[in-house]
């Protein structure tokens, strides 16, 4: 309940930035602002999670990683929305659902069966998604899988409100610094 109130009344603080990303999409490439993509929750269910779009209306719907030029589909603000991590600030709306908390493993998209069953094999498919977690803080897009799986199993075992708190903390000051950020 903490992560809906919290999420709540972020949500009414950050509403002029939420206005001005939203007036740079919609300048840039018209409607929609936010991108919905199927991910995978708690237990392998899946929910729509909320982004402020990045990419131009007529992307490939895969990830930006499998993309052969991607940079052809960034909107202009795209990059910078990004680097600050500012396209997640719609998962406030999951937090507020109770579809995901703010610590947790980031909510891996629908067909990323591989990564689900390491999570599965390491018993972190019980945890709820988070908009950020120790493996977002300790690599980013610069860890493989395993390595990933191998901190959300961490994070599992040493899971508290101190650990949750340096994790915040943490997740701040990596993306003041866009460190791990490769697209």
């Amino acid at each position: 309940m903490f992560d809906k109130i919290l999420a709540f009344f972020m949500l009414i603080a950050l509403s002029p930035v939420f206005l001005i990303v939203a007036i740079f999409i919609i300048l840039d490439d018209g409607f929609p602002v936010f991108f919905t993509q199927k991910r995978v929750g708690v237990h392998y269910s899946f929910f729509k999670l909320y982004k402020f779009r990045t990419m131009k209306k007529n992307t490939p719907n895969v990830a930006t990683h499998l993309l052969e030029n991607p940079e052809k589909y960034l909107l202009k603000v795209g990059g910078t929305l990004r680097k600050l991590s500012l396209d997640e600030l719609p998962n406030l709306l999951n937090i507020i659902k109770g579809e995901m908390v703010f610590v947790g493993p980031r909510p891996a998209l629908y067909n990323q069966d591989d990564l689900m069953q390491l999570r599965i094999a390491a018993g972190v498919d019980h945890l709820k998604p988070g908009l950020t977690g120790w493996a977002q803080i300790n690599g980013r897009d610069e860890i493989s899988l395993e390595e990933k799986v191998a901190l959300e199993k961490e994070y599992l075992e040493r899971k508290s409100f101190w650990f949750d708190l340096k994790i915040l903390v943490l997740t701040f000051t990596r993306v003041l610094g866009s460190k791990g950020v490769t697209h």
